[in-house]
């Protein structure tokens, strides 16, 4: 940060600029009083701005004494100049926590420019081992809250990532270019922010939920590298990585494949970490989605640390067991993950990851201990004899099953093998895992064989599979790509379809009639009937790179005014009652509030 671009009429230099080769410079900084400690006679402030604190002191030496009794007066948070000359600090009195910690500002003049009427709602300047305050309370207070030095740095973080961003792809020829914000409604997997027209009554359009159809009618438009930091919304249930709106880098190329973006997003990936002083591999690992399911039973895994699941199905069939015997004649299989070290857990443990496997849809977990070089367990006496080598057991260890369907099988397992590497402490401090997910199937198939995209219906089938489209469209691959990060999905995209009469063809399969499709999509078919490019691209969730990056929980901490998990905004107060006659303006009456 140079300070000398924050130059003004009233400030000289940034109060966290200072440094040991200022000492001897005249000063006039600008900030809040972060603490202030009144000694009798001297005064010790703490002024901070954006660039961080520094000491101000407040001495008969070189203070005036109607300076130091004003100091002395100073609350929280209020808004001073003061002018002074930089000093270092005696040896004994630096501080190493700060990085101004070895000088200080002697004041010489102070004036308050920012009274404050009382002690802060809530606390910007906390201690070590002081909680924050609650978080629906820093969200009322949310100006205050981002007074906070941590929040302030995760904001300018996440600027950085901006700037890195459009640099990055710039220099690769892709050209920001905004699209609407006021849109046409289409189904794309969540429900549709609506805005109702006051020029044309009864109508409405959408907030985007990705700027998907417009950046493929920029490839048909023949700008072949788009690029966007987009502004997307959705009305879904929200959870601590999601908001109803939020930000991801949108990107689309044409004359691409699938390659192209990988290679793309790994190089972007590359510099948006580097930022943050992290290096992560130049190539990432790759697994198709079918694998990922297998092994891990998730289609975003944590490489991270090993408990692959395995397949038990042969060791139990022919068993008495009702359970085991039950899901395999319905179709289902036997599967679970070995936990090392894992029967030294206690019941109580046990017990709350099989709540967790029941929460994903579990009927329950199957236990197996082994101990004394034998099985224990509710099951053991099921387990025909000899299978202690099948299953690779080894002393100490913990077997935990679900005989289901995958459909099933596969969630359950995940959240249970999420939990007990929590648990068992098998996630390795400073760890990254980075994965390509590849090979997704094209749709999502129900008991009644209807269709459903598992990304979009603009995903172009893979070219080994477009037959299957004819005859068994279930199995069919998509060419769409995922990139995950430590068990969170960063972004994922696709080759799109560029052939009208394939994009037809989906519409069909997922049971989008002719009339329908010309209703919600008839300005992508028209363009792409006018001639469209191969094109793809991908999707990055920008909001949470910089939640990862910066080290937060929550995406409510990089992102500067959010929404609450009830998509409320608690400082501006919003959504809230409109008066009857502005609905009245836009041809809206309310049927009743809700109690």
């Amino acid at each position: 940060m140079h300070s000398e671009h924050f130059v003004t009429a009233q400030r000289s230099h940034l109060c966290g600029a200072l440094r040991a080769e200022d000492a001897g410079t005249s000063v006039r900084l600008g900030g809040w009083v972060h603490r202030a400690r009144n000694l009798g006679g001297l005064v010790f402030m703490d002024l901070r701005d954006r660039a961080g604190m520094v000491q101000v002191s407040f001495d008969p030496k070189w203070t005036p004494a109607e300076v130091i009794e004003q100091a002395a007066s100073l609350g929280a948070e209020v808004v001073v100049l003061v002018e002074g000359e930089v000093a270092e600090r005696p040896e004994a009195m630096r501080n190493p926590e700060m990085l101004t910690g070895s000088v200080e500002v002697r004041a010489k003049s102070l004036r308050i420019v920012g009274p404050t009427t009382g002690a802060p709602a809530i606390p910007v300047a906390r201690g070590k081992t002081e909680k924050l305050a609650a978080e629906e309370l820093r969200l009322r207070h949310r100006f205050l809250d981002l007074r906070r030095p941590e929040l302030q740095e995760n904001l300018m973080l996440r600027h950085r990532l901006l700037q890195a961003t459009r640099r990055h792809l710039s220099d690769r020829g892709f050209l920001e270019i905004e699209t609407p914000i006021l849109t046409k409604p289409t189904p794309e997997g969540a429900r549709d922010y609506l805005v109702p027209s006051r020029v044309h009554p009864g109508e409405f359009y959408a907030l985007p939920q990705s700027p998907q159809l417009y950046k493929q009618l920029l490839m048909i438009s023949g700008f072949d590298r788009y690029f966007q930091v987009a502004r997307c919304f959705r009305d879904e249930d929200l959870r601590a990585d999601r908001q109803p709106e939020f930000t991801q880098i949108d990107i689309e190329g044409s004359f691409v494949a699938q390659e192209d973006i990988i290679a793309l997003t790994e190089g972007l990936l590359a510099v948006l970490f580097a930022e943050a002083g992290i290096e992560i591999p130049k190539i990432f690992p790759r697994m198709t989605y079918a694998q990922a399911l297998e092994r891990y039973g998730s289609d975003r895994p944590d490489l991270r640390y090993g408990l692959e699941l395995f397949d038990a199905t042969d060791v139990f069939r022919g068993s008495d067991f009702m359970v085991t015997k039950g899901a395999i004649e319905a179709g289902g299989r036997v599967r679970g993950l070995r936990v090392p070290g894992g029967a030294a857990l206690s019941r109580k443990q046990v017990d709350e990851l099989e709540l967790l496997a029941k929460g994903a849809g579990a009927g329950g977990l199957l236990r197996l201990k082994f101990v004394n070089g034998a099985f224990e367990g509710p099951i053991a006496k099921f387990l025909p004899a000899g299978q202690s080598a099948v299953l690779e057991a080894s002393e100490g260890d913990l077997f935990l099953m679900v005989a289901a369907s995958d459909r099933v099988s596969n969630p359950a397992l995940d959240r249970v093998r999420q939990e007990a590497a929590r648990v068992m402490s098998l996630v390795p401090e400073q760890a990254r895992s980075f994965l390509w997910v590849l090979d997704f199937p094209m749709f999502d198939e129900d008991p009644k064989g209807a269709l459903a995209a598992v990304h979009h219906p603009f995903t172009s089938p893979h070219p080994d599979d477009v037959s299957l489209l004819a005859t068994t469209p279930g199995r069919a691959r998509a060419q769409a790509y995922d990139v995950v990060y430590n068990g969170t999905e960063l972004g994922g995209g696709s080759i799109r379809i560029s052939d009208p009469a394939v994009q037809e063809r989906i519409f069909t399969l997922l049971g989008i009639d002719e009339e329908t499709a010309a209703a919600r999509f008839g300005f992508l078919l028209e363009g792409l009937r006018s001639g469209a490019p191969p094109h793809g691209g991908i999707a990055l969730g920008f909001d949470r790179i910089a939640m990862m990056l910066s080290g937060a929980t929550s995406l409510r901490d990089v992102i500067a005014f959010p929404k609450t998990t009830a998509a409320r905004a608690l400082f501006e107060g919003a959504p809230t009652v409109v008066p009857a006659a502005d609905l009245a303006d836009l041809h809206l009456e309310t049927t009743g509030v809700p109690e």
